[in-house]
């Protein structure tokens, strides 16, 4: 068995993309491991991963949009929180998802009809939403996508990129995300925000000032929506 499939024999990352989890051992020297060095990569990458992948993911079982802890907050906004954004958008005709999750599965709330692209990490997740995309004839597409390395996506009339920004920038200040969005083709992006810390305290200041100063700097317009759980910038480009 070779490294990347023992890291991946936690369960809470078995359905990761084999060449995402490469990425993150291009640091290491793989050669010659001793068993002890080969377990600290191991838990170290796993340390990550967990970071990345893992912070929203849950383990219960049930309808799709419960099983994913951003997904089953909104589920009491999602029909309002779509009427926001398209009134500000207006309805689009396709829709990027970005960082997606299950989130595909919330198209029943949109109030229209776009062509849906889906973008995640998750090897079962993405082939759900394909079988759902296909199921219920709804024209969409989804596929694997490491946000850290985009290449050719679809022009779109809107992106959405829920709560992807920390994951995509790691603490290293804001550069990633800025070449993200720059790199995304649609004319508009809605980027969101948790409004709580991961032990469900209410922060001290939810807006991100760092993503109203990078919109005026590159002269693109916001609107901020906000909800009790979840902060969202409507980004017109």
């Amino acid at each position: 068995m070779d490294i990347i499939q023992k890291i991946k024999q936690k369960k809470e990352l078995a359905d990761i993309d084999d060449t995402f989890v490469k990425k993150f051992l291009t640091k290491y020297k793989l050669e010659n491991l001793t068993p002890k060095q080969e377990k600290i990569i191991i838990k170290e990458v796993r340390q990550k991963l967990r970071i990345l992948y893992g912070l929203f993911r849950t383990k219960q079982k049930g309808p799709m949009l419960e099983r994913h802890a951003s997904t089953r907050e909104r589920l009491g906004i999602y029909i309002n929180l779509y009427k926001k954004i398209f009134a500000i958008t207006g309805n689009p005709k396709t829709i990027l998802d970005l960082g997606c999750g299950v989130n595909p599965f919330s198209y029943p709330y949109l109030g229209c009809k776009p062509k849906y692209y889906a973008y995640d990490i998750s090897v079962d997740e993405i082939n759900e939403i394909n079988e759902y995309f296909k199921e219920e004839k709804i024209k969409g597409k989804a596929e694997i996508l490491d946000l850290l390395n985009i290449d050719k996506l679809p022009s779109v009339d809107v992106a959405f990129l829920f709560k992807m920004t920390d994951m995509i920038d790691q603490g290293k200040g804001h550069k990633k995300t800025e070449e993200l969005l720059k790199a995304i083709p649609a004319k508009w992006i809605v980027a969101s925000f948790p409004t709580k810390t991961m032990s469900g305290k209410r922060m001290n200041v939810p807006h991100r000032n760092w993503m109203e100063w990078l919109c005026r700097r590159l002269g693109w317009s916001y609107e901020i929506i906000e909800f009790t759980n979840e902060l969202f910038y409507v980004i017109g480009k």
